[in-house]
């Protein structure tokens, strides 16, 4: 396995939690998610961090452990679904990982969130709306940071998995290949 971390990145939704557990297994890495790391460093949830404090010291400490993660040992790392906000966040994550954008429609991520409570940036009166705006502003960020786009609408989590397992081993040849040490 290369060095640096497998990161997943894409909309609140797209399953990098649930492909990122699978992942790290088959890989036998460490799996990390920053959204956990923050919760535990406030001591309360996301949620209640941003209806207190807003969305910029959020995105301050996000910063910060996403510079951490990215420099410790390799992992999987599944990323918040703003992760990619700020400029700095998508050269690091660029620059010290393989980045996989997990990319799902809008429309695809409703059905599967409708009865989410927990994701702050949806707790609006039109959540479908609010999909729309958060992938009309988002997707040229994921795909500016995305080293692969895995589109997902239908695939199972077993078969996303497999999709990014055969992309890093192609990454890994083309590496050899050109006779460059990865990490």
């Amino acid at each position: 396995m290369m060095g640096g971390a497998v990161i997943l990145i894409g909309l609140p939704g797209a399953g990098k939690t649930t492909v990122g557990r699978q992942l790290a297994r088959r890989l036998q890495l460490p799996f990390v998610d920053s959204d956990a790391v923050i919760e535990a460093r406030l001591g309360c949830s996301i949620r209640e961090f941003f209806e207190r404090e807003g969305e910029q010291p959020f995105r301050d400490l996000e910063e910060a452990v996403l510079d951490e993660l990215t420099q410790g040992e390799p992992c999987v790392l599944s990323t918040g679904g703003g992760a990619v906000l700020r400029p700095v966040n998508r050269q690091r994550l660029r620059a010290r990982g393989r980045v996989f954008y997990l990319r799902f429609t809008a429309e695809e991520l409703i059905r599967r969130l409708r009865h989410d409570r927990t994701r702050p940036l949806l707790q609006v009166a039109d959540p479908l709306q609010r999909l729309r705006e958060l992938y009309g502003l988002r997707d040229p960020l994921y795909l500016e940071t995305a080293h692969h786009v895995i589109e997902t609408s239908r695939p199972s989590v077993a078969t996303l998995v497999n999709i990014i397992l055969m992309q890093l081993e192609r990454d890994l040849g083309a590496l050899a290949a050109h006779g460059t040490t990865a990490g």
